[in-house]
């Protein structure tokens, strides 16, 4: 299995998907990248035609996510080591005035090559939600 640092200073093309459909069911596509060097990954998206970025900061025990729509301020996450792939990163945030929400990111590559970066929503009862999944094939 590859790791992330064996990809640093790989480029990536593809199609993101953002479900803000309460079950789940409906996705928004749209052109996506993706960048991978020492420091981590970093991405492009969209939605409603405005350009949206963010990444994942590796650092020790985990990494440090941005999204410019999911979290503009840096939310810091834990390794999730029990699940496989490159990285798996699990972080809390505060939704209204309930108990915090988790955020769980995992970026793997399949069998096929392509890089994929999934971001899961998990309520507090334990619900996965899916989030936004983004899938990319090398540029070189």
């Amino acid at each position: 299995m590859k790791t992330i640092k064996e990809l640093a200073g790989s480029a990536w093309t593809g199609k993101a998907e953002l479900w803000l459909d309460p079950l789940g069911n409906e996705s928004v596509v749209s052109d996506c990248t993706m960048a991978i060097d020492e420091a981590g990954v970093t991405y492009t998206w969209s939605h409603d035609g405005k350009p949206h970025r963010g990444g994942l900061k590796v650092r020790e025990g985990g990494a440090d996510f941005t999204d410019t729509f999911h979290s503009p301020t840096s939310m810091s996450c834990d390794e999730v080591p029990s699940l496989p792939g490159l990285l798996a990163v699990a972080g809390t945030y505060a939704a209204g005035d309930g108990p915090p929400w988790r955020w769980r990111t995992t970026l793997s590559v399949r069998p096929s090559g392509e890089l994929v970066l999934q971001m899961t929503n998990v309520t507090p009862w334990g619900e996965d939600g899916r989030a936004v999944r983004m899938i990319a094939t090398r540029d070189d």
